[in-house]
């Protein structure tokens, strides 16, 4: 019979905090040790200047266990890549939720964004930086069941947390506008699962056909950008097995 819970670290996508994992905790509670660092930034973290891939690594890995297993979702599935290529002792394994190596179209990559979604973020948030979240946060449920009630509760579990810093938030949307982690994936020794929404507007369910046949990939049908909040019990069966 099991006697400790493992320990699992959830890592929040860019624009948003730890408080994102209210629903997620109660499902996942019985099972694993939660920890849940939040980006630079981002949140009740400090910010330092950081605007390296590597740094946001390391920021989270000093508020991290010493030794877990990693849930990654978008942004945050980047960095926990990242921490696990730095540091494969500290990480066990990864579940990357509408997590991407390479988020940004290239001309040998297709299965991402195209730059200008990317961009239209980066200009609004000189403006409208209220707005700009507002917008991003709503593009996470386009075209989910129940999207307009799911908003108004990711909005209210979000509010308990600090706003992001305006820096931060720039140098996140760097982060996924320059970021490739392609060639580091054939490294990473850890299994690796990635969990894809079929409705996703910023990670291409088609990505599943460009990832290494060795990773396992879970698709659902259903859930866009934030399947974590849509469909929580997909995460639960995700990590069944690496407890």
């Amino acid at each position: 019979m099991k006697t400790e819970r493992p320990p699992l670290v959830l890592l929040h996508g860019w624009g948003m905090n730890a408080g994102i994992w209210a629903g997620l905790r109660e499902h996942l509670a019985p099972d694993w040790e939660i920890v849940a660092p939040e980006l630079p930034g981002h949140g009740e973290a400090p910010w330092g200047g950081e605007t390296t891939l590597a740094a946001w690594a390391e920021a989270v890995l000093a508020a991290a266990p010493p030794r877990a297993f990693w849930l990654g979702w978008s942004l945050g599935g980047l960095v926990a890549l990242e921490a696990a290529r730095r540091r494969p002792e500290r990480v066990t394994g990864l579940l990357l939720v509408a997590g991407t190596p390479c988020f940004v179209q290239r001309p040998d990559w297709s299965a991402a964004m195209a730059p200008a979604v990317l961009e239209a973020f980066a200009a609004d948030l000189v403006t409208d930086l209220e707005g700009t979240l507002a917008r991003f946060l709503a593009l996470q449920f386009h075209g989910v069941a129940k999207g307009r009630a799911l908003i108004r509760e990711a909005q209210a579990q979000l509010a308990a947390h600090p706003t992001p810093r305006p820096q931060a938030l720039a140098a996140g949307l760097d982060l996924l506008r320059h970021s490739d982690l392609r060639p580091a994936l054939e490294g990473i020794e850890q299994p690796v699962t990635w969990l894809l929404g079929g409705r996703d507007r910023l990670v291409p369910p088609a990505l599943a056909d460009a990832l290494p046949k060795e990773h396992r990939v879970r698709l659902v049908p259903q859930a866009g950008h934030a399947p974590f909040l849509t469909h929580p019990q997909a995460v639960r069966e995700s990590l069944a097995g690496h407890d």
